[in-house]
């Protein structure tokens, strides 16, 4: 005899509403409506395909301990999805069985001789096959990636990926925030979580500057279809700084090719980018449109919570133990992103090795105070060209000037790279502050100053020394 689904319903969520926060409750399983319970068989209606994905990817063991609480340990759950309020002809189905986590390996793909007209692997050939390493970093997981009411949006919909890489309504899953939120890092887990759950997936991750790198010397070689056929066998295609891509139209018309022929084949597409898709600029507008198909998650800047666990949890990876007036002095003065509040760990675990400090209050005052800029007012894209024109010694209107004098280029670029980087404005905002330059040259100093900071070390301390003194501004 069939049970009655709703009152069924109604204690599962009894048990739920013990277990989640009120907000996620509110939104994702109020709305929810049972339709019926037949054979062990639960159907519920969910409004959106986008709490589908929530409730599958990550509130799938509470959903799974409810229901079994409630009608037993064989219980299945059916999803019937509203789509602008247009039922979905068939129902989306899931089993409540968790998927077995292993241990990753190398993806090797092969190749039908009748079709191997030279497809060329970026990495690694070997006979009728590639094997892809799939360029991830392990220690980039998402346990070491801490939740916050900055990131949840964004590593929900990460969990979600992984276990249904493709098939959920997050592709392409555009990852944006500025420098050192962690982007990267949690683009990275969502790779390392689809190899655990799905060993035979051919997942990739690689920046855009090696992919433009990868792109230029295909077009050099005539190898451009066996470039394209190369990324079209990949599962997860994970794309890092796509911003990179602007006003390079031969690799954004390759990329459009690309991303269509793994969309349509319903692989997974996984982006970062320093700004939401609307802000971004020099990009083609087909390419725009499809990087809004899917979810563009930001990263924000962590609250004072999330950066008080980010703390503790690398004083405990590292064997730190600070007492709770120095954690809560690094949270509060440390602000701006992850990377610095990792960087002030590391400064601070340095100094008290190397210089045999105890990490007193004070001892962490002093160090912070040499290295952290104080958040007592925001940078701007004036102050910011004043502080690089004084350690050139130069004067601030040289920069408005057309002289190419190599000091006052390298003044000019590093302002632009500062502005970037440390600045919420727009590229066409920065080049008209910094001598009425459009966007373009902003991306060209910008890309400038990165490729010096990672070939010439004398150019990499000048930008360290010009760096202390913006964040040691009162």
């Amino acid at each position: 005899m069939e049970k009655d689904c709703t009152k069924v319903w109604s204690k599962c969520l009894s048990l739920i509403q013990e277990q989640v926060s009120p907000e996620r409750f509110r939104t994702l399983f109020k709305p929810v409506r049972a339709l019926k319970l037949k054979d062990d068989i639960l159907t519920i209606q969910v409004p959106s395909a986008y709490v589908y994905e929530a409730l599958e990817g990550e509130y799938i063991d509470i959903l799974r301990r409810a229901l079994q609480a409630v009608i037993g340990p064989k219980v299945k759950l059916e999803y019937s999805v509203v789509v602008e309020k247009i039922k979905a002809a068939k129902p989306l189905t899931t089993t409540l069985a968790s998927s077995p986590v292993k241990k990753p390996v190398l993806s090797t793909v092969y190749l039908d001789s009748s079709k191997q007209s030279g497809v060329k692997n970026p990495f690694e050939r070997v006979s009728n096959q590639i094997q892809i390493d799939s360029q991830l970093n392990p220690s980039y997981t998402m346990d070491s990636f801490i939740e916050g009411s900055c990131n949840r949006l964004a590593k929900s919909a990460g969990m979600a990926i992984a276990q249904r890489p493709g098939g959920t309504a997050f592709n392409p899953l555009l990852i944006y925030g500025g420098s050192g939120l962690g982007k990267t890092h949690l683009a990275q887990a969502i790779g390392l979580e689809v190899k655990q759950n799905f060993p035979d997936k051919v997942v990739l991750y690689v920046s855009t500057n090696i992919f433009q790198t990868q792109f230029t010397e295909a077009v050099r070689r005539n190898e451009v279809n066996d470039f394209l056929h190369f990324y079209q066998l990949i599962d997860v295609l994970i794309l890092d700084d796509i911003q990179e891509l602007a006003g390079k139209t031969g690799t954004q018309n390759t990329f459009f090719h690309i991303f269509n022929h793994l969309h349509q084949s319903g692989k997974q597409l996984i982006l970062t980018c320093d700004k939401a898709p609307a802000e971004l600029e020099g990009m083609e507008d087909r390419l725009l449109s499809r990087f809004r198909w899917g979810l563009a998650a930001e990263i924000k800047v962590p609250d004072f919570e999330t950066r008080k666990e980010i703390v503790l949890n690398k004083a405990r990876k590292d064997g730190i133990d600070f007492s709770e007036d120095i954690i809560e002095y690094i949270c509060k003065y440390v602000n701006n992103n992850v990377r610095e509040l990792e960087g002030a760990m590391i400064s601070l675990l340095a100094q008290s090795t190397f210089n045999k400090r105890d990490l007193t209050l004070d001892v962490v005052q002093d160090i912070l105070g040499k290295m952290v800029r104080k958040q007592t007012e925001e940078l701007t894209v004036g102050r910011i060209q004043q502080v690089v024109c004084e350690h050139f010694k130069i004067p601030e209107e040289l920069l408005q000037t057309k002289t190419r004098k190599r000091e006052v280029v390298q003044a000019r670029q590093l302002a632009m790279y500062f502005s970037k980087n440390y600045t919420k404005y727009s590229l066409s905002y920065i080049g008209n502050q910094i001598g009425k330059k459009d966007h373009a040259t902003v991306l060209y100093a910008c890309k400038a100053v990165t490729d010096l900071i990672e070939t010439d070390r004398n150019f990499k301390i000048l930008v360290e020394e010009i760096q202390r003194k913006l964040y040691c501004m009162n």
